[in-house]
């Protein structure tokens, strides 16, 4: 209820802010009008009936002229205010009303700022914690095993060109380096991982290996893009991991002769890593979970420094063993309030605590008799795990439908959600009543969440550029996920009523000139009834020469 109230407030703030422009510009028009009918010598009642004797004469065209004059100007208004909130997402009179109107009648926001889990409040957070970075997909599928099977079943491109430019640009800074100029078959890498045309880059990476049989980073490529099978590529990767581990090893010991071969190093290291963790997606893609889990553990103890979120590898790979004691262990290593999250943490976490009651929740049980601890503790991570990525949920109770993820996610983003779903939806539905336990919770987050978005709850605040990004990431035939929910503005729903009030004004005025004339004069007679009633007052009240000399203004 407290929620409610406090979004309710906020509107309120906002539709007094944009209102107090009109109300300024209704006082100038009544104050132009006073001073026009005080301008000559005559009393206020003669000035009066003047003024209505004018409005008498006016013809039912002056009044179908001055409605479609009306009209024509609310409907620009409203064009503009639909596209400026289309663009940016707001209402240009709310947003000037807001920004310059509001401060000045002392509407700024007070208050201290919330504080999140850190200890930090949200403004310091907010500025040290970058909103719009994009990640590489720990997960990320095969582009010729998977990807190009997608595109020939669909005839669809699951990749867009954004997200397989991000993906060259992190072929070109792991696997190129100043020491291979002289070198044919890595300067025809290099090219290689420039190439948009698929056809091309797998046709330079042969051209490599014409050059030397030994180019670890071209039967890398091959292995990625042209084998159309995972055993393929898994048999691909086998030979490519024998030659970047021959090239780790005479690195290793040249690395500290100069800073090229310490870059010739870190090359080959960033190799070897990545065809490693491919061989262990590719065991737990045919099966062999157990040899997968083995493998990413050990590249994690060899390279422990190699940021390359293995664990979330790992922790997908335990769910799918069932060690829930195994991935609790990962989650109280990586699941640290100094680390940055991600949906896999959040919603495993979840997950796992969820397993302990969902077999025996039932919503009307815990309606009557309320939640108990474990309950509680469950749903507490539910509410974290769908602050930190509102979007997953949808996936997870199949509301919305999968397609193939990305390479690249945006935390806390569609991209994410859509590439956490598309991997452990399984591991959700073995669990008895985890999914009906977050169907019957989850809505609940956002009546927590305080209001507006900025101020956060557990987290910092949720990125308002997450919407532009995903659309870059993600395929066209895919409808993003918006959070939050874009709701019209006020402004734009009374410039479309009015719009529409004098449209149909200016219409009933031209076909019924007369009885819309006598509503009109009838309104105005009203209108103007309580202001003569005050300016008699004043005439009575007021001396005869301080009336002389403001009819002279």
């Amino acid at each position: 209820m407290a929620g409610f109230l406090s979004r309710m407030f906020e509107k309120f703030k906002s539709w007094i802010a944009w209102s107090w422009t009109y109300l300024w510009a209704v006082w100038f028009i009544l104050v132009v009008f006073v001073i026009y009918i005080l301008r000559g010598p005559l009393k206020l009642s003669e000035n009066f009936s003047y003024a209505t004797m004018f409005l008498n004469t006016l013809t039912p065209k002056f009044y179908v002229a001055l409605t479609g004059t009306s009209s024509l100007i609310s409907g620009l208004i409203l064009i503009f205010e639909w596209w400026y909130f289309k663009k940016y997402g707001t209402s240009f009179i709310e947003q000037v009303s807001l920004n310059h109107i509001s401060p000045l009648l002392g509407g700024g926001e007070g208050g201290t700022e919330p504080i999140t889990s850190s200890g930090t409040s949200n403004s310091t957070q907010q500025q040290t914690l970058p909103e719009c970075k994009v990640w590489r997909n720990p997960l990320n599928l095969f582009r010729g095993s998977e990807y190009q099977r997608f595109i020939w079943a669909t005839s669809k491109d699951p990749l867009t060109y954004y997200d397989m430019n991000l993906s060259a640009q992190d072929h070109q800074t792991f696997f190129t380096c100043e020491a291979d100029n002289g070198k044919p078959e890595y300067e025809i890498m290099q090219m290689a991982w420039r190439e948009r045309n698929p056809q091309s880059r797998i046709k330079s990476a042969h051209e490599a290996l014409e050059k030397t049989p030994e180019c670890a980073t071209a039967l890398l490529l091959l292995a990625e893009e042209e084998c159309q099978t995972i055993v393929e590529a898994e048999k691909m990767f086998k030979q490519a991991f024998k030659v970047a581990e021959g090239n780790y090893r005479k690195s290793q010991q040249t690395q500290h002769q100069n800073s090229a071969q310490e870059a010739l190093h870190r090359r080959d290291t960033n190799v070897l890593v990545l065809i490693k963790r491919r061989l262990a997606m590719c065991a737990r893609k045919l099966g062999r979970t157990r040899e997968a889990v083995k493998m990413m553990r050990d590249l994690m103890k060899e390279f422990p420094s190699m940021n390359f979120n293995i664990h979330e590898n790992l922790i997908e790979a335990l769910l799918e063993l069932q060690a829930y004691a195994d991935v609790h262990a990962v989650l109280s290593r990586y699941d640290d309030i100094s680390l940055p999250k991600s949906a896999t943490i959040c919603y495993t976490a979840a997950l796992l605590k969820a397993r302990a009651v969902a077999d025996k929740f039932s919503p009307d049980t815990a309606s009557k008799r309320g939640l108990s601890t474990a309950e509680m503790t469950a749903v507490e991570a539910i509410h974290r795990a769908v602050e930190f990525n509102p979007h997953v949920p949808k996936y997870l109770l199949e509301m919305k439908s999968l397609v193939l993820p990305p390479e690249h996610i945006l935390k806390r983003g569609d991209s994410e959600a859509l590439a956490y779903a598309f991997f452990h939806l399984q591991h959700w539905k073995r669990v008895e009543g985890a999914l009906n336990l977050l169907h019957c919770t989850w809505e609940g987050t956002f009546r927590m969440i305080p209001y507006p978005l900025e101020k956060g709850h557990l987290f910092y605040p949720y990125p308002t550029c997450t919407e532009n990004a995903d659309r870059e990431l993600l395929p066209s035939f895919h409808e993003v996920s918006v959070y939050p929910k874009k709701e019209l503005p006020f402004f734009i729903l009374f410039t479309a009523g009015l719009c529409s009030f004098t449209a149909l004004l200016a219409l009933l005025t031209h076909q019924y000139p007369e009885p819309m004339g006598v509503v009109v004069r009838t309104m105005l007679g009203w209108m103007y009834m309580p202001l003569s009633y005050i300016l008699e007052k004043l005439e009575a009240i007021l001396p005869s020469n301080l009336l002389h000399q403001l009819s002279r203004i």
